[in-house]
């Protein structure tokens, strides 16, 4: 069965800002704005509803300071800001400051920073700021992120960058559905794979045995039905409901970055989705890599990147001719795509180009063997002597309690390191695909401080019945981790589910492992591959309680932990 066709923003949104007042969104007269930018050191954000119109459909938004996104925040690296945030609201609300380090009690968690910020109320956020670099915020309350409640940042760094630019635009991706929340979860409990219009038909059976031989294919098939799975379950929710958006435009609408010829471009992108991992590419440009989630690493140059939800990349481009440039960004399972222009002048816009094909999930993807992974049209995905230098690397692992039962029916029998692997839908595709493996830290690591222990954390779920867990321990009936103040941790992911996750650790760097430990290069996200294993290292460095989980939105109810400082 075709997937059903969408509307892709026909209705543009209105550029008239609704002032945050309380008012329910049908009293609202005009709708949702996209993002203005706000600089400065003290800063009022208004949460509200407002009206928004991205699918031709009137739908209501919650959103800051009447936008979506919220405005772009730019803050003075080695200055205090001081945040005042009001929620209009008629339910609880929170902004936490992703990737930002700062005092916990500021981090903006309820339940665990503080209660959140009551209907009527307002929390005054204050803060130094120890950082530069592209960061964003977003709501850590119910599912107000799914339905707006997001925004980039830009801290301005004390020292001039190791690299020039001319002009400087900030992208915010996201996916929008008229749909509530609610309704979405609900439905996915239901059938984990409601939203899947790319399932397998008997069709595809015998085109496989005719590839592979009976036996072959029907093997294949045996093994993902014992692990529950589809090999084309690649996204829980895709664009049957999805409208994905480039800060805020529709692909009809298209969010515009304008240049002249010769100048240098500065893009930086957010992954600002609730559950939306983008592929990322401008056909006709070379991009070349200077920062990953806020720090700098060195430069790489690609025709295309993963961006993982709550990643970021900062990415430098230079057009040699006066044409409009399609930024392009497909997801993951293909199923539409969100699209700006980097154009001269904006009357100008660019085409899409043709969405790639969805490819299926393989062995490797199943924690399989990957010699035999790699003999059906996978490249080896990892270097020998990079995953084998780093399970070399032993260190006393503390014993944390694993469950078996209904939480967990997905086991990774074979997990290894694949850096170099670019992931599901991006192998062999002719492009030169940036890789974990190619991010290097511009500055050295070489003396940093060795792990003084190992914590092994798996990735579990039940597909089936829609839940997730870690280490087969919802979070609910969890013990909190504990982390010693001062200690250096290396931390383990495996991943034992078919689906890709990205792991974000609250108040803390992570320095991911990827064979180099002169070049530890830092981020806050980590997206860990479907039957596989990662890992890095962290400084235990910020006192006070945190949240360590997964960043897709009806993931995180289940894979998600408390992290205290002792």
């Amino acid at each position: 069965m075709k997937r059903r066709t969408f509307v892709k923003g026909a209705a543009a949104v209105s550029l008239a800002a609704v002032a945050a007042s309380g008012r329910e969104a049908k009293a609202l007269p005009r709708q949702a704005s996209s993002a203005s930018v706000l600089e400065g050191r003290e800063f009022f954000l208004h949460i509200d509803y407002a009206p928004v119109n991205f699918t031709g459909k009137e739908a209501v938004a919650t959103a800051i300071n009447g936008q979506v996104p919220g405005p772009t925040l730019v803050w003075q690296e080695g200055e205090t800001v001081t945040i005042h945030v009001t929620n209009h609201l008629k339910k609880s609300s929170s902004i936490h400051w992703h990737g930002i380090i700062l005092p916990a009690p500021m981090d903006g968690v309820p339940g665990i920073s503080y209660d959140g910020i009551a209907p009527g109320e307002t929390f005054t956020y204050q803060f130094k700021v120890r950082q530069h670099g592209t960061f964003w915020y977003h709501s850590h309350s119910g599912y107000q992120e799914q339905t707006g409640m997001y925004g980039a940042i830009v801290i301005k760094p004390k020292r001039k960058e190791p690299f020039a630019y001319d002009r400087d635009y900030t992208i915010v991706l996201s996916d929008w559905s008229d749909e509530k929340p609610t309704s979405i979860y609900r439905k996915l409990k239901l059938s984990s794979d409601y939203y899947n219009y790319n399932r397998r038909t008997v069709g595809d059976f015998f085109s496989e045995v005719g590839k592979k031989g009976f036996t072959k294919a029907f093997s294949d098939r045996k093994m993902w039905n014992t692990m529950r799975m589809s090999d084309r379950d690649l996204s829980d929710v895709t664009g049957y409901t999805y409208t994905y958006l480039m800060h805020g435009n529709t692909p009809a609408t298209q969010f515009k970055a304008l240049f002249k010829r010769g100048q240098k471009i500065r893009l930086r992108f957010i992954n600002g989705a609730a559950m939306s991992i983008f592929d990322v590419r401008i056909p006709g440009l070379k991009m070349t890599v200077v920062a990953a989630d806020g720090n700098h690493v060195k430069p790489v140059t690609v025709d295309e990147f993963r961006i993982g939800v709550a990643e970021t990349y900062d990415v430098i481009v230079e057009p040699k001719s006066q044409r409009a440039y399609a930024i392009f960004a497909q997801s993951i399972e293909r199923s539409g795509y969100a699209l700006g222009s980097l154009t001269p002048s904006a009357d100008k816009l660019a085409k899409a180009p043709k969405m790639d094909k969805p490819q299926p999930l393989t062995m490797s993807d199943m924690g399989m063997d990957m010699a035999k992974a790699g003999s059906k049209g996978m490249k080896m995905p990892m270097k020998p002597y990079r995953w084998k230098a780093m399970e070399a690397q032993k260190y006393p692992v503390t014993p944390l309690p694993m469950a078996t039962g209904p939480q967990s029916t997905m086991k990774a029998m074979s997990p290894k390191y694949r850096l170099e692997d670019p992931g599901v839908g991006l192998r062999n595709n002719g492009r030169r695909v940036l890789t974990y493996a190619d991010l290097k830290n511009r500055y050295t690591t070489r003396h940093a401080k060795k792990p003084d222990r190992e914590i092994v954390l798996h990735l579990t779920g039940n597909m089936e019945r829609y839940m997730w867990s870690i280490n087969g321990i919802k979070y609910a009936d969890a013990e909190p981790l504990l982390f010693h103040y001062g200690e250096r941790l290396r931390i383990t992911f495996i991943n034992d589910t078919m689906m890709n996750h990205p792991m974000h650790l609250h108040g803390m760097w992570s320095d991911l492992e990827t064979g180099d430990d002169s070049h530890l290069v830092r981020k806050h996200t980590v997206l860990v591959q479907p039957g596989s294993k990662i890992s890095y290292r962290v400084t235990v460095d910020a006192k006070g309680a945190w949240a360590y989980h997964c960043h897709l939105l009806y993931h995180m109810a289940g894979m998600f932990r408390k992290v205290v400082v002792v």
